[in-house]
């Protein structure tokens, strides 16, 4: 509390009206942004507009205001609704604010064990791979709203599988308005984008037209967002219908994936804006805001919220100085649900879809991935579609864990690649002539010596000739020995002394030449057996018996 209060001063130093000027159109701005996402995101958990609302506004304030930067601005967002679409078939809206609540306290205790570092180990391209991949679940769960049809499911392929049964019927108008709030986001000028947002912009068109086409509600011909309650507290709310304590058990395992996909957002949103702002995010105090906030805003009936790079962004692009950012935004989208909430309750359905569908397209990083390919960078690129699918076929937090070990078994398989070159010694004779010894071979290794690459150096030693009385082994390039490696070289030494073939160390490193002392390779190999490069090797050999006395090991 002592450093937060120290930052909170650091932060408003010298603070005055032209910086709350600053803070006041940055927050008018990202409440622009937040608005149509926040009923979007709200539809799309399974919830309705108003609990996307009270997310975003709840959010601002309470996460605004405690959190580890100046800069953060949390609310619902598209990877948090794809997660909790799934939640919602299963245990309806009520378990998704049961569940909420309990990722709130998953996330406090995470903040207490200061787990947030772990974040820092999960390689690029699985990120990238799961934000690809949650841009998809995205898509895939705006079907129905999109062409106004009718599917069942817990998930989005389950979904898409249901047509076959329950067919597949557009309504045309839906349709319309799909396509036309995509086409409004998507030739809206960017250089407008700061000051309106596309995605704002396509949602007015769309309400307006729904009033043109469809002046009554009740007899309208597409699915609306419907009556949005001037309160801040939906009929779903913890606080009215309590917690069915039944159900937690059932719940516990989702609240784990909501509070690692809120963790990794929000810390990884944090990482990126900081660079932005050139202000560091003090993990633990972002865990700390996030948890009391994700407790409080079920309580009221909002849905799970974290850190939202979109909303983030904005406001750092538009001048953001302080936290007062994430206030001002909240109060703006109060003013809004109070002022403008028969308004919106009119937006078709189909227009937030097409919002989303936009949304979700500029969700991936094109860029990272069209680098990925056009290099042909085969591990990163193996991490990031084993992640993609995974994210699209399983749980969220399980995609996360395969992506993290594809990254693991890959580099495991790219470090077994031991490089294995065998060549005859070569000697230079008095008179400047060559002399080549087909009988002393040289092994050059390059690559670490373990379990995962021993058999490739037994089955290389397997081709020596009868005619071979010596082996050099150059292991300069060899960083790294384990014990399985050592016990295969004593086996191959006693084979190679069996068939009266001298054999002889060259450049070993400090750490690998332990490792053989340690296990007494070195003490049966013999310390006359060790040379400084391969030419001291050689000329050794030479000044000794090409064949050794058989040694057992």
């Amino acid at each position: 509390m002592k450093t937060y209060l120290g930052d909170l001063r650091r932060e408003f130093s010298g603070y005055n009206g032209a910086a709350f000027l600053a803070d006041l159109m940055a927050g008018l701005t990202v409440a622009a942004v937040a608005l149509p996402l926040a009923l979007a995101f709200g539809v799309s958990s399974g919830a309705d507009a108003a609990s996307g609302m009270i997310t975003a506004i709840m959010a601002g304030i309470v996460i605004g205001i405690l959190g580890g930067a100046s800069y953060q601005i949390s609310g619902p967002t598209g990877a948090m609704a794809a997660i909790l679409i799934g939640i919602s078939a299963k245990y309806g809206v009520q378990g998704v604010l049961t569940a909420g609540l309990l990722t709130g306290v998953i996330l406090l205790v995470a903040a207490v064990l200061r787990v947030g570092k772990l974040v820092s180990i999960i390689p690029v391209p699985v990120i990238t791979g799961f934000t690809s991949g949650i841009a998809i679940v995205i898509a895939l769960g705006q079907v129905d709203n999109f062409f106004g049809t009718v599917s069942e499911g817990e998930n989005a392929i389950a979904k898409l599988l249901s047509y076959g049964r329950l067919g597949f019927a557009p309504n045309m108008q839906a349709v319309m308005f799909a396509v036309l709030a995509m086409a409004v986001m998507i030739l809206w000028p960017k250089k407008l984008t700061k000051y309106l947002p596309g995605s704002l912009v396509a949602i007015i068109v769309a309400v307006v037209l729904n009033f043109v086409l469809n002046p009554v509600a009740e007899s309208s011909a597409v699915a609306e967002v419907g009556a949005i309650p001037q309160k801040l507290m939906t009929a779903d709310s913890l606080l009215l219908n309590g917690i069915d304590i039944s159900t937690l058990p059932n719940l516990i395992a989702p609240a784990i994936s909501i509070a690692a996909l809120g963790m990794i957002e929000s810390l990884l949103c944090g990482a990126a804006a900081g660079r932005m702002k050139g202000e560091p995010l003090n993990s633990t105090r972002e865990l700390v805001a996030q948890g009391i906030g994700n407790i409080i805003i079920p309580i009221l009936g909002g849905v799970p919220a974290t850190a939202a790079i979109a909303r983030t962004s904005v406001a750092i692009k538009s001048g953001g100085r302080t936290r007062m950012v994430s206030v001002i935004h909240s109060i703006t989208l109060i003013l809004s649900m109070f002022l403008l909430g028969g308004v919106m309750g009119r937006i078709p359905l189909a227009s937030l879809a097409g919002v989303l569908m936009v949304t979700a397209w500029r969700m991936n990083d094109w860029s990272a991935i069209r680098e990925l390919f056009r290099k042909r960078l085969k591990s990163a690129s193996a991490q990031f579609l084993v992640t993609m699918v995974a994210t699209v076929l399983f749980d969220l937090v399980i995609a996360i864990l395969v992506g993290i070990v594809a990254a693991m078994l890959l580099f495991v398989l790219k470090s077994c690649d031991l490089k294995i070159a065998v060549s005859d010694v070569k000697r230079k004779n008095a008179d400047g002539t060559d002399q080549i010894r087909t009988d002393v071979k040289v092994v050059y290794l390059t690559g670490p010596l373990f379990f995962g690459t021993q058999d490739q150096l037994t089955q290389a030693m397997v081709q020596l000739g009868d005619e071979t009385h010596g082996v050099i082994f150059s292991v300069r390039g060899v960083p790294y020995i384990d014990e399985s490696a050592i016990s295969e070289l004593e086996t191959l030494l006693a084979d190679l002394r069996g068939r009266g073939i001298r054999v002889m160390f060259s450049g070993v490193q400090p750490n690998v030449k332990h490792e053989m002392e340690r296990t007494g390779f070195a003490a049966a190999l013999g310390g006359e057996n060790f040379a400084w490069d391969a030419i001291e090797a050689i000329e050794t050999m030479e000044q000794l018996p090409l064949v050794d006395t058989p040694v057992q090991l």
